[in-house]
């Protein structure tokens, strides 16, 4: 029956010892373990921030690159647009030079056709009138009585003509 009776004294100095214990341990060893809780859940806490901070500035960052990237796309669209208008303006004054340049030369082209015309035309005449004379003075100078004969050297002399 020994091993079932309590012992109340060696429970009172258990109970005493377990006090004792965690008196010394709230005194001792409590403080700065919860301290260093304390300071591990802090720069727990401001590596978070840190880290939330670092994410917004990435965010920041990306949202102001795409906002250059935009600008950059639109002053190229621009830039592009300007060079489209510049072209065609190049182009069209190009045209506008040449159309005038080529006017100019028809127009040069058709006075010199016409000077040209009007003077072989002058010259024709000037031949035509110095063969009327021919024949006129060589119908003269025969006297023919006979229209027929005068109608030969008439034919006759226009033969000769066409020859020359």
């Amino acid at each position: 029956m020994d091993l079932i009776t309590p012992e109340y004294g060696l429970f009172v100095w258990q109970v005493v010892v377990m006090i004792i214990l965690i008196f010394l341990l709230t005194k001792f060893a409590w403080k700065p373990v919860m301290k260093a809780v304390g300071e591990r859940e802090a720069s727990i806490n401001d590596a978070l921030a840190s880290a939330e901070k670092a994410k917004e500035e990435m965010a920041n960052l990306k949202a102001d690159n795409e906002k250059m990237l935009q600008q950059a796309r639109a002053e190229r669209d621009e830039m592009l647009k300007e060079a489209q208008e510049m072209k065609k303006s190049i182009i069209s004054e190009a045209t506008e030079d040449a159309n005038e340049k080529a006017e100019r030369i028809l127009e040069k082209a058709q006075i010199t056709i016409q000077s040209e015309k009007k003077q072989a035309l002058a010259e024709i005449k000037a031949q035509v009138a110095e063969l009327s004379v021919q024949i006129a003075e060589t119908v003269v100078k025969k006297q023919l009585d006979d229209k027929k004969e005068q109608m030969n050297l008439v034919n006759k002399m226009l033969d000769d003509v066409k020859l020359n």
